[in-house]
């Protein structure tokens, strides 16, 4: 089968997270082609890959929202029909557009993206929108703000799309709206899987950002709830990684009888043979992290600064590559800054070899969705500290009728004392360690091996192509009907 795999800012120009998982995923499904349909950023990263692209990727096609910026060409007078303008006036007002006659308009029709922004119909629903729900704000800013939004989209609908038979898309937002775009140019399937929830997770982002001004937030919000609404409709099944993420799901429109859930999994066997660490004075504590904001090594090294106050016999291992260069610098500041001797930033590393070093490991995410790090660490005995973000805490503690116990403490995030306090009683009892750290290896051998993933995600290809194919041949059915009746 060509599937055409759709994603947003992680495979394959970044290590770990979504990336991990991905380049992984391809490789254990030798019998498909893979399409790779990639959005970044900026296009100085035009095929800057950091992973070597498996045999069975056939093809990349890379798209970068930059590139919109740059735009040009001629802009013509353009003309749209009633159904057309009323999709534009939809967009405009970030309500439910028809996004098929969307589709069609820049990909058949051909529209020039700055052709419909300078058209005489654009400014007219613009200027309606503005008087209805920006009276009192200026109208440059207004404007500025509403191209910033709908640029970018139309650069993307308008570009090439590669031909597949699934369009499975990692992420709703812009990679969403891609994979929608495919299954309707070429009458394919398409499918969601979220690793977090995208749409709460941009949510988020712009409550605290500081870049938008705060008369448009709600309007920034409600921008990404209309793209995750288009897939989250016309996907054939939408899957997530734990039971609250498909709650949400549901919470934001999506059809429960379309949501699964079909956690991570790791490679079990790879994990389970590390042996404990060999006793040598000092319990090393290893967080398994790229270093970016959202993984807050800042309230880490805060935490390990108290504890390393209690404990004297203790060193932290940051395992992971830089995400964010600034932010990086500050984090080596910081430990610097508050004298930490044994903080050690390790750069990355092979995971598997370095668990042998650790007695336990944490994890301090603002937000995560189901972190293969945690995973790995419980298929290695070791037990995890973690915030209570996405699905750590039914990491740690089971799904409903797990009875198996604790792999681990699970405490708020940006919460240092907590933290502090949940390393403490690891590092003073080695017997707690080993205890908790069976369970969690007991837990992953149970119900999150790669194979079981694997075996699901194949399972979920074979029902949606034949389903597909059960369609063909009814509306072939269908129409050969038609045609005998007239």
């Amino acid at each position: 089968m060509r599937i055409c795999l759709v994603l947003e800012g992680s495979y394959p120009y970044v290590h770990g997270g979504v990336s991990t998982w991905m380049h992984s995923y391809i490789q254990a499904m030798p019998e498909h082609e893979f399409v790779l349909w990639v959005i970044g950023a900026k296009a100085a990263d035009r095929s800057r890959f950091v992973y070597d692209l498996p045999g069975n990727v056939a093809e990349v096609h890379e798209v970068f929202l930059d590139d919109a910026l740059r735009l040009y060409g001629e802009q013509r007078p353009v003309h749209f029909t009633p159904q057309e303008h009323e999709a534009l006036r939809e967009l405009v007002r970030l309500g439910h557009p028809d996004w098929e006659i969307l589709f069609r308009l820049f990909q058949e029709k051909k529209v020039h993206p700055l052709s419909l922004l300078q058209s005489r119909e654009f400014m007219s629903l613009f200027t309606e929108v503005c008087q209805q729900e920006y009276p009192y704000v200026a109208y440059a800013d207004a404007f500025h703000t509403m191209r910033s939004m709908l640029l970018p989209v139309l650069y993307l609908i308008s570009g090439g799309v590669p031909k597949a038979q699934v369009y499975h898309a990692i992420s709703t937002g812009y990679g969403g709206l891609l994979a929608c775009l495919g299954g309707c140019m070429h009458h394919a399937p398409v499918l969601l899987t979220e690793h977090g929830i995208y749409t709460r997770e941009r949510e988020e982002e712009i409550i605290r950002a500081e870049w938008v001004v705060p008369s448009f937030k709600n309007r920034w919000i409600r921008f990404f709830y209309m793209l995750s609404e288009e897939i989250y409709r016309r996907a054939y099944r939408v899957t997530s990684l734990f039971t609250n993420a498909r709650r949400t799901q549901i919470e934001m429109g999506c059809a429960a009888e379309k949501c699964i859930v079909i956690p991570n999994g790791v490679d079990y066997e790879k994990f389970c043979a590390i042996p404990p660490k060999a006793e040598d004075g000092w319990v090393d504590i290893g967080a398994v992290v790229r270093l970016a904001p959202i993984k807050d090594i800042k309230t880490l090294l805060y935490a390990f600064l108290e504890l390393s106050a209690r404990c004297k016999n203790v060193r932290l291992h940051i395992l992971g590559g830089v995400d964010d260069e600034e932010y990086a610098r500050e984090c080596y500041a910081l430990a610097e800054q508050l004298g930490l001797e044994n903080v050690r930033f390790t750069g990355r590393v092979d995971i598997a070899a370095y668990l042998q070093k650790l007695d336990f490991t944490i994890l301090t995410s603002i937000s995560e969705g189901q972190p293969l790090s945690v995973l790995e660490s419980l298929a290695a005995r070791r037990p995890c500290v973690t915030t209570d973000v996405g699905c750590c805490r039914e990491l740690l503690e089971g799904t409903p009728g797990d009875t198996l116990g604790a792999a681990g403490f699970c405490v708020p995030p940006m919460y240092r004392q907590g933290l502090a306090d949940a390393m403490e009683k690891l590092c003073v009892s080695r017997p707690l360690r080993q205890r908790m750290g069976a369970i969690g290896q007991q837990r992953v051998a149970q119900s999150y091996r790669h194979e079981q993933m694997l075996a699901r995600y194949r399972a979920l290809y074979a029902e949606t192509a034949a389903t597909a194919q059960k369609e063909k041949e009814m509306e072939s059915e269908e129409l050969w009907l038609e045609l005998g009746s007239n």
